[in-house]
């Protein structure tokens, strides 16, 4: 029978301990505090014995996976299930200290409940545990939606009963009468119907936050009833509170930093001629070298925000050498394009649309032609005793690039814990949720061309791909920017603004 399944420091001390059968706290702490006087470091065993229980242990960097079982327990067994414990920490843990195993303690005595039961080992291996851990209910999923469609049924009947008792106030109102006492509000006609229409008033400016403002009552200013300020329930109570004069933390704090990653900000200095360069590119590479496929597209995207300058003209600059293909919108005069590079519309006296993004140029380039690659991805696994050795490199081609926020995504296989990385340029992150490894590069530009990883995990060379690469770049790969704006008349310079981004749709080595 096993007793107990613990992770303790070599000292004996316990960080996690998960009891099968009735013990008190005293006497599995005195057993572990045992545990280390019995060890005899002059020979490797993977047991030790007292007159009373078995140890088997197996030891994890700095700690130990025990087991605590009778003697007459099955020893081969709990070899096994001693293994099955050792897998099942590293899910859990990005690493083996024990800071890291006491913050996820509960999720281990979960697994550790999967694995025992009642002292006996249950017949799982990881990939179940997992699943079980889970916890993934198709029964709780149609209970939710059920709910949240009742919800939204209850509101709506809501905003409608809202409503016919703001059309009965108003109407009221109109004919000079009192406005009618509504159910529930006390026998007193006039105090109901101001109570009922301010209930109504209420619940309708907090679905419709958009609706221009009701004129203002003679009650004076009160932050309290802007109720539709915000159109959320929770930064109304906020306001309340303010109102009332305590002091809240602006929960918006941790959502900016989390988008900022994600979305980039406009130029400040947005002219009233703006110009958004953006190209995305899809690119396929073997394993083995070679470019499967590369597929770039970009496009000029003019905004003009005053009518004075709507009739201008824009100047290209095209110092593209690898043989992109150009195409103009159909309003755009093509002949003028090909002799002078010049951006104009084919009647001169018309104007560009004012307030709206127009596409008036774009670029395809479709290659094989390795050369090509903006950077490229050497991944090279081999295989060694315990797994495989992965060795990584990355190399910009494109020394005029300058490539932000990098992400090479490696896959890893599942159930056999975090790789170990021997060298690193740059930061990683381990998800082992999803099994993957994401090598994080700030940027990589002339002055850091290359840089290379390692790691060790059990597996095959086939577990490490697709690998995956993702980028943002405020310099595009074609080399096609606006260099001058002027206006039809006159030939006079028009002071102009751009943004320029170079995105991937898709990059993998496959």
């Amino acid at each position: 029978v096993l007793l107990a399944a613990a992770v303790c420091t070599k000292a004996g001390k316990a960080i996690v301990s998960r009891q099968f059968v009735e013990m008190t706290r005293t006497r599995i702490e005195g057993l572990l505090a045992a545990f280390p006087k019995l060890m005899n470091t002059g020979k490797q065993h993977t047991f030790v014995e007292t007159e009373s229980v078995r140890y088997v242990y197996q030891p994890m960097e700095k700690l130990y996976m025990v087991l605590i079982t009778t003697k007459n327990s099955n020893i081969l067994e709990d070899l096994e299930t001693l293994r099955l414990f050792s897998r099942v920490i590293p899910e859990y843990c990005r690493a083996l200290e024990e800071n890291e195993i006491s913050e996820h303690c509960f999720d281990l005595i979960f697994a550790f409940d999967e694995i025992v039961a009642l002292g006996y080992r249950e017949n799982v291996n990881l990939a179940q545990i997992r699943t079980f851990t889970e916890m993934d209910s198709h029964e709780e999923k149609v209970f939710r939606a059920v709910r949240e469609t009742q919800e939204r049924e209850a509101k709506a009947e809501m905003r409608r009963k809202a409503k016919e008792l703001q059309q009965a106030r108003r109407d009221a109102e109109r004919q000079g009468k009192k406005a009618p006492g509504f159910g529930g509000f006390g026998s007193s006609a006039v105090s109901g119907g101001s109570t009922a229409a301010m209930i109504t008033e209420t619940i309708i400016e907090t679905d419709k936050p958009k609706v221009a403002p009701a004129p203002a009552r003679p009650s004076g200013p009160s932050k309290a009833l802007k109720l539709g300020a915000k159109g959320k329930e929770v930064d109304n109570f906020v306001d309340k509170l303010k109102s009332e004069g305590e002091t809240i933390m602006s929960s918006n704090m941790g959502k900016r930093t989390s988008e900022a990653t994600k979305v980039h900000s406009p130029p400040v200095n947005m002219e009233s001629v703006h110009m958004k360069i953006e190209e995305k590119i899809t690119l396929t590479c073997g394993r083995d070298g070679g470019l499967q496929n590369m597929e770039l597209h970009g496009m000029i995207m003019l905004r003009i925000s005053d009518d004075k300058f709507g009739r201008i003209r824009l100047h290209v600059e095209n110092e593209d050498k690898k043989g992109v293909q150009l195409q103009t919108h159909p309003n755009v005069d093509k002949k003028l394009f090909t002799a002078e590079s010049l951006i104009g519309l084919k009647n001169p006296e018309k104007s560009f649309p004012v307030n709206s993004d127009v596409g008036v140029l774009k670029w395809r380039l479709q290659t094989t032609e390795e050369s090509f690659i903006p950077l490229t991805i050497n991944c090279w696994p081999s295989e060694s005793g315990s797994g495989c050795d992965v060795n990584i490199e990355y190399e910009l081609q494109e020394d005029n690039l300058e490539l932000n926020d990098v992400v090479i995504t490696i896959p890893l296989p599942s159930g056999v814990g975090a790789p170990v990385i021997g060298e690193i340029d740059g930061e990683y992150r381990h998800d082992s949720r999803r099994n993957t490894l994401e090598w994080c590069l700030p940027v990589i530009d002339a002055k850091n061309k290359s840089g290379s990883l390692e790691f060790s995990i059990a597996g095959q060379p086939n577990d490490f791909f697709p690998v995956q690469v993702s980028f943002i770049s405020k310099k595009n790969y074609c080399n096609i920017q606006v260099t001058r704006v002027t206006q039809v008349d006159g030939n006079s310079p028009v002071r102009f603004s751009t943004e320029t981004t170079f995105l991937v749709d898709k990059y993998e080595i496959l």
